[in-house]
C-alpha cells in the first residue's frame, strides 16, 4: 500500500511534468502554519495526560493548471507532542481533466454529499471524529478517499460517479485519549479486519442532481461497507477474542433544498440496506435503517444566522433484533432521534465570529455543546478558542459515553 511519502513524490513528479510541458502553465503554492491545543476540563485522559491535543502543523497546497489538465496537492506535516512523533498526511492529491460535457478526477479527494450539519445520511464518505472532538478545525472532520470521480453533464441533469477500490474507515477517538463505553472490557485479544482491495469490494457511489422549480434536487446511491465496525466474537459466553469488521452496506437516498419560509429549508432521507443482516436477527451487525433530516436556516438580522435540524434513525426489523440481543448488552432504541441548533453572529466588520453548536438527543437525553470565538487579526492570521462539552443519557449513548472528555481548545493559523 503506498505510503504518504510515496503519494507525495508521485504527485509532485506529475506536477513538474505538467509544468515542463508548457512554460505558460499556472503553478501556485500556498498553505498555512497552524497550532492546535486541547486541554481537559473534566478529568485526565485514560493514559493520565491532561491534554486531548498538542500539535503544530504545516499545510502546503500546490495547484497547477495547463489546458484541460489540472493538478492539486494538499499535504500536512504535523508534530504531535503527546505521542512525540511527526505525521505526514496526504489530505488530497488529484489529477483532473475537464472536457465540455464531462470531467474526471483521479487520486485522493474529499467528497461531500448531502445537507446535514454534522449529521450524515447520503454523505457516506469517511470522517475523522477524533479530530473534531479533540478540537481541530472543522475541515479536519473530513477524510480523503482514494479513487476516481467522473462528472457527466448531459443538460437535463448532472451526474457524479465515484469508484473507490481502497476502503477507508471512519476514525473514532483513541482509547488512550478519550473515555468511552466498551461493551466487552474484559476481552483484550482484539483484531480489526478491513475489506481487501479487489474488484468485488470496490465501493461505487452515484449522485444525480438538478434544479427543480428553484429547489436543488439530488438522488443518491451507494454500494460498499459500513465505516463503523461491527463485532464478531469467538464464543458468546464467555468471549476470549473480538474481531472488528465492516459489514456490507447499500444506501439509497434523496435530498431537496431551497428557499422557503423566509429562509432555507432542507429535506433529506435515506434507506440503509444492511446487506449482511437483512433479516435483522444478528444483534452484532447493524440492522437496516431509515434515516431522515429536516433542516431550516434563516438570517434574523444582519450577520446573525440560526440553523435548526431534526434528525432521526429508525431501526427496521426491531423485534428480531431485540429477541436475539445477548443478555447484559445495552439495547438500542427503535427510533434514535435528536435536534441541533447552530447560532452564528459576526461582529467588527465580520472579523469576529461567535458561534454555538449543540446536539440534544430526544431518545437518549445526551448532548454535545460546542461554543467558539474566532478572531481574524489580519487577512492571514486568525485565532479561535472553543470548547466541547458532553454528557447526559446512559453511559453507552453517543455523547453520554464521552461525559468525562470535556475540553477547551485553542487554534491559531497563519496563511501564506
Amino acid at each position: 500500500m503506498p505510503t504518504p511519502r510515496t503519494w507525495l513524490a508521485a504527485l509532485l513528479a506529475i506536477s513538474l511534468l505538467l509544468n515542463a510541458e508548457n512554460g505558460k502553465a499556472e503553478l501556485n503554492l500556498h498553505g498555512f502554519i497552524q497550532g492546535n491545543y486541547g486541554i481537559n476540563t473534566a478529568s485526565a485522559n485514560p493514559d493520565g495526560r491532561d491534554a486531548k491535543l498538542t500539535e503544530e502543523r504545516v499545510q502546503l497546497k500546490l495547484e497547477a493548471d495547463q489546458g484541460p489538465f489540472s493538478f492539486f496537492l494538499k499535504t500536512d506535516l504535523a508534530w504531535d507532542h503527546l505521542d512525540d512523533q511527526e505525521n505526514l498526511e496526504l489530505r488530497e492529491g488529484t489529477l483532473d481533466y475537464a472536457a465540455s460535457s464531462w470531467d474526471l478526477k483521479l487520486g485522493r479527494q474529499m467528497v461531500t454529499w448531502g445537507l446535514g450539519d454534522l449529521v450524515f445520511i447520503n454523505d457516506v464518505f469517511p470522517k475523522d471524529y477524533e479530530a473534531f472532538f479533540a478540537g481541530r478545525p472543522l475541515e479536519y472532520l473530513k477524510k480523503g478517499v482514494d479513487g476516481i470521480k467522473i462528472g457527466l453533464y448531459p443538460g437535463f441533469a448532472s451526474f457524479e460517479v465515484i469508484a473507490l477500490p481502497r476502503f477507508t474507515a471512519n476514525h473514532f477517538p483513541d482509547a488512550k485519549r478519550f473515555w468511552q463505553f466498551d461493551p466487552l472490557p474484559g476481552v483484550s485479544n482484539r483484531q480489526t479486519v478491513e475489506p481487501s482491495s479487489s474488484l468485488e469490494n470496490t465501493e461505487v457511489a452515484v449522485r444525480a442532481y438538478r434544479d427543480l422549480a428553484g429547489f436543488d434536487l439530488s438522488l443518491y446511491g451507494y454500494r460498499g461497507f459500513f465505516r463503523q465496525p461491527a463485532m464478531q466474537l469467538d464464543d458468546p459466553a464467555p468471549p476470549t477474542r473480538l474481531t472488528l469488521w465492516y459489514p456490507r452496506l447499500a444506501v439509497y437516498g434523496a435530498s431537496l433544498q431551497g428557499s422557503a419560509l423566509d429562509g432555507v429549508v432542507s429535506l433529506e432521507g435515506g434507506y440503509y440496506d444492511s446487506r449482511d443482516d437483512r433479516a435483522g436477527n444478528d444483534p452484532l451487525i447493524p440492522n437496516s435503517q431509515a434515516r431522515f433530516l429536516l433542516g431550516y436556516q434563516r438570517q434574523f438580522w444582519e450577520d446573525f444566522t440560526v440553523g435548526l435540524q431534526y434528525y432521526g434513525e429508525r431501526m427496521l426489523d426491531y423485534g428480531d433484533y431485540a429477541a436475539t440481543l445477548p443478555f447484559g448488552m445495552p439495547a438500542e432504541k427503535r427510533l434514535h432521534h435528536l435536534v441541533s441548533v447552530r447560532l452564528t453572529q459576526l461582529l467588527r466588520h465580520q472579523t469576529v465570529k461567535l458561534s454555538l453548536f449543540a446536539f440534544r438527543g430526544l431518545s437518549s437525553a445526551d448532548y454535545l455543546i460546542n461554543p467558539e470565538v474566532k478572531y481574524n487579526l489580519t487577512d492571514q492570521l486568525w485565532l479561535a478558542v472553543g470548547a466541547n462539552f458532553f454528557g447526559g443519557g446512559e453511559p453507552w449513548t453517543q455523547f453520554g459515553q464521552l461525559d468525562r472528555n470535556d475540553s477547551i481548545y485553542f487554534q491559531t493559523r497563519y496563511e501564506f
